[in-house]
């Protein structure tokens, strides 16, 4: 299936060197769309929503923004630290809006799973389903996401 302008557009933002050194896809060869499918599969199998999950980042990053500067402990099980770079980025989707430059460290300190997102990670799992490609620096894997955002237990 050929690509439409608006995909092409999309594909290219996501590849290093264009909106950001590393890009968005890392090792992976696949298309966008069947990265994004993949991971959808995924998210069924496991029984939790892409907007779930970027929900839960969106409240531990907020909490760890409050602080500013260092690592917050939330609910006794969550260690988050928010790093501020300079700058915006945009969407590689073209979607509107601009996103702060930053890192979220997290780690849950119950089953010991630490990762890191950025906020424009948050919006592209919430808007579009993407997770980024295997290899990229900021890939999150959804099963992993959810068993460090919400540990063993359910939702």
């Amino acid at each position: 299936m050929k690509e439409t302008p608006s995909e092409l557009r999309i594909h290219n933002n996501m590849k290093a060197g264009y909106l950001t050194v590393e890009g968005f896809l890392g090792k992976d060869d696949r298309h966008f769309h069947d990265i994004i499918r993949e991971d959808h599969a995924v998210l069924q199998k496991i029984s939790i929503s892409a907007v779930q999950l970027a929900e839960r980042m969106e409240y531990f990053t907020g909490k760890a923004f409050e602080i500013y500067d260092g690592a917050i402990i939330i609910d006794e099980k969550f260690r988050v630290e928010y790093k501020s770079y300079r700058g915006k980025i945009i969407c590689p989707f073209a979607h509107p809006g601009v996103f702060r430059k930053g890192e979220i460290f997290f780690k849950n300190l119950e089953n010991g799973i630490e990762l890191c997102w950025t906020p424009l990670n948050i919006h592209m799992i919430a808007e579009h389903g993407f997770f980024e490609g295997k290899g990229s620096k900021h890939r999150l894997d959804p099963v992993i996401l959810k068993q460090a955002l919400f540990g063993n237990g359910d939702l």
